[in-house]
């Protein structure tokens, strides 16, 4: 005796959430963040020991704050172009923008 299960999957959410056409398009995007991920992973050493910064220092937060968390966005950008979903992450870093912006500016 087999019970149908009408709740939608994680795959389903995630398509419904991110406005995605299909469920490639959602396992497009999540190998883009697998892949940036891994990116950042393998260059964030390097970069902070090229300026010298010892690991969990104030300076090392800074510094990540600044370098890496950017480089991750633009690898988001370039693994998304790659794998034909450049437009979903563009949107994405846009949305971002704006709410930075919006910290900035004049409230009434």
């Amino acid at each position: 005796m087999s019970v149908e299960n009408d709740k939608p999957g994680f795959l389903q959410r995630l398509q419904t959430k991110w406005k995605l056409d299909s469920l490639l398009q959602v396992v497009l995007v999540l190998v883009v963040f697998a892949c940036t991920g891994f990116t950042i992973l393998f260059i964030k050493n390097p970069i902070l020991n090229f300026f010298g910064v010892e690991k969990g220092g104030f300076v090392n937060t800074i510094l990540y704050l600044l370098l890496v968390l950017p480089l991750y966005q633009i690898f988001l950008l370039i693994y998304g172009f790659i794998f034909g979903q450049f437009k979903f992450f563009w949107e994405k870093e846009k949305q971002i923008f704006r709410r930075i912006g919006g910290l900035f500016s004049k409230r009434k």
